[in-house]
């Protein structure tokens, strides 16, 4: 066996050690790392370009007072991200097909055109901020860095062809980057700590434009794709042969779901942290990337400056490559074709560039794309909800009474935010 691992892809090696751990119940470290890929992929839609949009609003107009709702979104992410990843490995199907055999035709058709819209809002928000990185450290017009980001997504894509392994890898890489940048960050910017420790444990909403910022952080944060996608990732990655091997599977992604679910949430707090540290005491109307960007070399240095756009070019191609992996796995899931890759890449980048063409503020585009991201959210949470709560779907890997009544909790937090913001809205209108 040993020998013939050094014909295998980095795949098959993968795959074949995978068989082995689990056959052989083997522990420790190495043997983790095997199993270390689906969550890390899917965390990088937690700390994407539009993500960094909205908690810099968050940061700089209200300081540490939203740093609550990022905790309480990403605690509900790693919920329903662990339940995605379950679902793929007990079913062996993905949450998109199980909606095609489960449910009526209409709410199948109904769910794939949402889902697609949220495909189109979360890639507008994830190619936009790349760009715009790329444009504001090299100087470049936006159209251009647009076109570069376009040209290297498609180059992380085709990595795909050589199995799911280089993929995890590369994409891995890059949550790395990301991570060590907004690290790097906090050790510049004066964070008052004690004001931080508050404003995560202490709800507060200082008036209505702070709710339409935490329902944007929500939909940032807890991404619709993302459960999509996490459940495609696991379904056929390491395949149980028996109960006992499914039960082990579940253990490994739950370990990664946490850590992975947990370096994204600090990389988010991390860059509330930075806004408020940045901008709220005598800069709070910053509410723009570029302007951020600028801002921060008076403020912190140049070193700052250019770490931030650093970690948001990262963040917004890494993401947006794995936007389109979930846009792909959405439309075979519910309609049962594959579009070109090519295609699916262009279909999603046409919002982006109609909103440069059009003269839209980008950093306005991607605060307003999360919110759209909120809307489109409710139903794969409900879907999710219910298939992993039926027994006849999960067997012995059905939902607890208290997973199932977090899991309910979490979807009916974001179904009354988002009412409470359409309201709002309304009242705001006719006015």
């Amino acid at each position: 066996m040993t020998a013939y691992t050094g014909t295998l892809s980095l795949t098959g090696q993968t795959v074949l050690g995978m068989q082995t751990a689990l056959a052989t119940r083997k522990r420790g470290l190495k043997t983790a790392l095997l199993f270390v890929g689906p969550a890390v992929i899917a965390s990088i839609a937690y700390m994407d370009p539009g993500n960094v949009a909205t908690n810099i609003q968050a940061g700089a107009r209200y300081g540490y007072a939203l740093l609550w709702v990022v905790l309480l979104a990403n605690g509900v992410a790693m919920l329903f991200q662990a339940l995605s990843a379950k679902l793929g490995i007990v079913t062996g199907r993905n949450l998109a097909e199980l909606c095609r055999e489960q449910l009526p035709r209409p709410a199948v058709y109904t769910m794939w055109i949402v889902s697609e819209l949220a495909a189109m809002a979360t890639d507008l928000a994830e190619f936009l901020g790349g760009a715009l990185g790329i444009s504001l450290l090299t100087g470049i017009p936006l159209m251009a860095g647009m076109a570069v980001t376009a040209a290297v997504t498609y180059g992380l894509l085709l990595f795909e062809k050589h199995g799911f392994r280089p993929m995890e890898i590369v994409i891995g890489g890059l949550v790395a980057i990301i991570a060590a940048c907004y690290l790097i960050e906090l050790f510049i910017a004066p964070v008052a700590w004690g004001a931080a420790g508050t404003g995560m444990v202490l709800p507060s909403l200082p008036d209505s434009e702070a709710l339409t910022i935490a329902v944007g952080i929500i939909g940032a944060t807890i991404m619709p794709h993302a459960i999509y996608l996490h459940s495609g990732l696991t379904q056929s990655r390491a395949p149980a042969r028996t109960e006992t091997e499914r039960a082990s599977l579940l253990r490994f992604s739950n370990r990664e779901v946490v850590v992975a679910l947990t370096l994204a949430g600090l990389v988010n707090i991390a860059v509330v942290l930075l806004a408020a540290a940045a901008f709220h005491n005598g800069h709070a109307g910053v509410a723009e990337i570029g302007t951020a960007y600028r801002m921060l070399t008076p403020l912190l240095g140049g070193a700052a400056a250019i770490v931030f756009l650093v970690s948001l070019i990262a963040s917004g191609i890494s993401s947006s490559t794995v936007g389109t992996m979930a846009g792909q796995m959405i439309v075979q899931g519910f309609v049962a074709f594959r579009i070109p890759l090519w295609l699916r890449r262009l279909v999603t980048m046409a919002p982006a560039f109609a909103v440069v063409a059009l003269g839209v503020n980008p950093t306005r585009a991607l605060v307003i794309s999360q919110v759209v991201l909120s809307f489109a959210l409710p139903l794969p949470m409900l879907a999710l909800v219910w298939f992993t709560g039926r027994r006849d779907v999960m067997g012995r890997f059905v939902n607890s009474r208290r997973t199932q009544a977090a899991a309910v909790a979490g979807t009916a937090a974001v179904v009354a935010l988002n009412a409470v913001l359409l309201l709002q809205t309304g009242f705001g209108a006719a006015a």
